[in-house]
């Protein structure tokens, strides 16, 4: 087919830029969305690739958080409907009603055509959309600060202008946090500017000013804290879980990361039957299209036999987002592997306490906190036969102090098998003697 020699032909395809491995599944992530839209390109719309593409293109919140927005809009709503109260039983205390009247008209409408949207294309608001609401709400403070200017008391008049910031608690389940946060910004900003520059600054009007203000920023700012903190909490569970499915792994595997790889090679080889099944690349092939046979069945090969020396315990580290910054493992002999199930968990629920307390008390980002040594064997007065061996486990952690870990850490560290516990110059060691199958069956 071709004659080129196969011990030849590079790890990439020709003419692709061979791009180094992720170390973890963000970055994998963030590698697969920048280049979805380029794989998708000449792909059989039958192929398993091209239906995945489709599903993962397909509108909805994420995480869950479309749940967090409905509740943000219900409170949206009743405030929307108690501002319009307020605003009626003061109609006749207004100079020119009908400016802030036009203010909620507006309101109303750009509600309803955001709402109608959302339900129709997914709870997903595009950057465009996003700025287009904020330009409708500045409209809105606008038309309600020039008709209660007059009145010269922004905290007993304001109505549409304050159920703009209300309008952004569901927003923030939808952008980013620096874009929400920006619009509260600037909209309290517009509050006190317009607060100093319209209403005399006195002890009888500053407490209504400040609750107007809180009122405006407050609940928006709690809504960006709230999405976040649960955006963080689900990704956080979202990994444990992919973690604690190595609890079952073999006793040497290939990690999770790996069927990125596995996918691009599976759109190649799709495309280049496809090309084969519709005549568009006739037997026998070219010489182009044997070389990236060829490279694919390379690529293939070294998928199978790569990364067969590393235990459950070094991907279940490094393919995780929260693990893979803040533990270091020391496994030469591969020891993890010989754990068993029940073993293998009490040390990842232990190093995921660990691990918890240290980002708790604000640990440094990136840095490990704590660190994993397996090894050498030994007895240590524990039995050592020819059908089993101790393997001692030691921990170190930096930044979390003994009291701190509760007694889940501690009967975590009780799975694994007898431990001691010290504190040297700061740092706890703890030292786990876990007897193992020489040979497991994993």
């Amino acid at each position: 087919m071709s004659g080129i020699p196969e011990d030849t032909i590079s790890r990439g395809l020709p003419g692709e830029t061979v791009q180094p491995a992720p170390r973890t599944r963000r970055e994998a992530r963030e590698r697969y969305r920048g280049s979805e839209r380029r794989q998708a390109r000449g792909l059989p719309s039958t192929s398993t690739g091209a239906r995945s593409l489709r599903q993962a293109a397909k509108p909805g919140a994420s995480l869950g958080a479309g749940y967090l927005g409905l509740g943000a809009a219900v409170l949206t709503g009743i405030q929307t409907v108690a501002g319009i109260v307020f605003f009626l039983i003061r109609w006749t205390d207004f100079t020119d009603p009908w400016l802030p009247a036009a203010a909620w008209a507006l309101y109303i409408v750009a509600a309803v055509g955001v709402g109608l949207s959302l339900l129709t294309y997914g709870e997903r608001l595009t950057g465009l959309a996003f700025a287009l609401i904020c330009v409708v709400l500045a409209c809105v403070v606008t038309l309600d600060f020039v008709g209660i200017w007059p009145e010269h008391d922004i905290a007993h008049t304001a109505s549409a202008s304050v159920a703009a910031g209300f309008a952004l608690l569901p927003v923030a389940t939808l952008r980013p946090a620096r874009e929400v946060a920006a619009a509260i910004a600037v909209l309290g900003l517009a509050f006190i500017g317009m607060a100093v520059a319209s209403t005399p600054i006195t002890s009888d009007t500053l407490p209504g000013i400040v609750s107007t203000l809180a009122l405006v920023t407050v609940p928006p700012s709690i809504a960006i804290f709230v999405v976040q903190r649960f955006r963080q909490l689900v990704q956080r569970e979202l990994d444990r879980v992919l973690v604690q499915s190595n609890v079952q792994a073999p006793q040497f595997a290939v990690g999770m990361l790996a069927s990125d790889e596995l996918a691009r090679l599976d759109l190649a080889a799709e495309k280049l039957l496809d090309a084969v099944a519709n005549g568009s690349d006739p037997l026998p092939l070219s010489d182009a299209s044997a070389s990236v046979a060829a490279s694919l069945a390379t690529e293939l090969r070294l998928h199978l036999i790569e990364g067969r020396r590393e235990t459950w315990l070094y991907h279940a580290i490094t393919e995780s987002d929260n693990l893979g910054r803040s533990v270091s493992v020391a496994d030469p002999q591969s020891l993890a592997g010989h754990l068993s199930p029940a073993q293998r968990d009490g040390l990842l629920q232990a190093l995921w306490q660990m691990v918890g307390v240290a980002e708790g008390r604000g640990a440094q980002a990136g840095s490990p906190v704590v660190s994993v040594t397996l090894g050498p064997v030994g007895s240590d007065g524990h039995p050592v036969t020819d059908e089993t061996m101790d393997v001692p486990i030691v921990f170190e952690s930096r930044g979390v102090p003994r009291r701190r870990l509760g007694p889940t850490a501690w009967s975590a560290l009780q799975r694994i098998g007898p431990y001691t516990d010290s504190v040297r110059d700061g740092v706890l060691h703890v030292v786990a003697h876990c007897v193992v199958d020489r040979h497991p069956s994993m």
